[in-house]
């Protein structure tokens, strides 16, 4: 059997940081032995100096949202303000257009140390709502995308049928919509999985899925045993309406329609009620924190530690991609909730760098991944710890200063499947990422 040895100068083994460790690789690329106590690399290693963690899980991403940068910052306004330009980028996306954005977009991630993403995915159709002679042409370049930038990729084909709470798609909607859930779910089932890509489903909101087509999109995902994700209780707009509507709140009317469950994540989960909360632990549903995203829309701050409790698991995303950097959302999960408790320290770091490994992947469908140990995944990303940011505390500390001082740009290397994706700091697939981004994004202005 072939193995690629990777020698970590040091690694975060989930509990600790361990000094001198040798990793094998197999063919397959998954990790085939892990030997702690290795001083110096072995003949022939690749060597990783820094601290080595697994590969992070980007739970929650909307690869065109990256166009947004910056010009979503200029000025005031809301969530709904915001929307409407996002509606401009989603009306200039077409299946090549998106395929070199988001290869742009999962390099950018790659760079920041980032092997997986759950891509919630509901631009579908043409604009006007026509299906393309390919109907998943743009879930299929997302994958092709993901495949092309390097990394792994959960498509969570997202159910997006109504305006709000029964009313038809405005126009800028259309070609999100597949009509019913059942016309969703028979699309999204011509989906294939392959190697790096799996497929999972979404619900975009209550507001945008029917009451009454809840349960068929939970039902497809339940039959395939596939991760589901819905964005939840985000903004108290929503959380009125759907009293309005149904006199419960957006939790308790999943719950009804049984799409609360372990494969099920909801994302945000900022504006919850104690019943809520107990519902989302007791179920064992998770939770998707985009802190990032959550501080640039002012949406709030969702009670992480108390969902924690009640046990539901916590991973990370990066949402619309205001930044790339899966180390600031777990620093930022922890010091927003230091603001609001005024209290230090609700997470340890190895509890943070959990949820941005892990438990990300295990939200995506890839339980088992996200871990330093024998029969896992060889993903994994080394972090420098002797940059501006991380230099002067103990190797022993690695995983503090990697969650309270590193950033996306401390990643020197990416390995995925073995594979070197991001070898000191330079991606090996994509030359260029800045100008594939800063191409791609004119594109959508043009």
């Amino acid at each position: 059997m072939s193995l690629t040895t990777y020698w970590l100068e040091h690694a975060w083994l989930g509990t600790h940081v361990e000094p001198g460790v040798a990793l094998d690789v197999s063919a397959e690329g998954r990790i085939a032995a892990l030997r702690t106590g290795v001083a110096t690399p072995p003949p022939g290693a690749e060597v990783l100096r820094g601290l080595t963690l697994p590969g992070l899980a980007n739970a929650h991403s909307h690869a065109f949202h990256r166009a947004l940068r910056g010009a979503v910052q200029v000025g005031s306004g809301t969530f709904w303000t915001w929307r409407e330009l996002m509606y401009r980028a989603a009306q200039n996306l077409t299946p090549d257009t998106y395929f070199a954005l988001a290869r742009a977009v999962y390099a950018e991630m790659a760079l920041a140390g980032i092997t997986n993403v759950g891509e919630f995915h509901y631009v579908h159709h043409a604009p006007g709502g026509t299906p393309y002679a390919d109907p998943n042409a743009m879930g299929e370049a997302l994958i092709e995308a993901a495949a092309a930038a390097g990394i792994r990729i959960t498509l969570l084909d997202t159910a997006y049928l109504s305006s709000g709470f029964g009313e038809v798609p405005n126009a800028h909607q259309q070609r999100f919509s597949d009509g019913s859930a059942d016309a969703w779910a028979e699309r999204v089932s011509a989906l294939k999985p392959r190697a790096h890509a799996l497929i999972g489903a979404a619900v975009h909101s209550v507001r945008a899925v029917p009451a009454d087509q809840l349960a068929t999109v939970a039902r497809w995902a339940e039959e395939r045993r596939a991760p589901l994700h819905v964005h939840l209780s985000e903004q108290t707009a929503e959380n009125d309406a759907c009293q309005a509507a149904h006199g419960r709140t957006p939790t308790q009317l999943l719950a009804d329609h049984g799409v609360l469950g372990p494969r099920t994540t909801g994302v945000h989960n900022t504006h919850l009620t104690d019943a809520d909360i107990a519902l989302l632990g007791g179920t064992g549903t998770g939770t998707c924190m985009c802190p990032t995203t959550e501080r640039d829309l002012a949406d709030g701050i969702g009670p992480a530690t108390r969902l924690q409790q009640a046990g539901s698991p916590l991973s990370l995303g990066s949402d619309s991609h205001a930044v790339i950097d899966l180390l600031e959302e777990a620093r930022a999960m922890e010091l927003n909730e230091r603001l609001r408790s005024r209290t230090r320290g609700h997470w340890t770091a190895n509890a943070l760098l959990t949820a941005a490994t892990g438990d990300g992947h295990a939200s995506l469908g890839r339980v088992g991944a996200g871990r330093l140990e024998e029969g896992a995944p060889a993903d994994f990303t080394t972090v420098a710890l002797d940059s501006v940011r991380t230099a002067g505390p103990l190797p022993r500390l690695g995983a503090e200063t990697a969650v309270f001082a590193a950033t996306a740009a401390d990643v020197r290397h990416t390995v995925v499947a073995g594979r070197h994706i991001v070898r000191d700091g330079h991606h090996t697939l994509v030359a260029d990422v800045p100008s594939a981004l800063a191409e791609s994004i004119a594109a959508l202005r043009a």
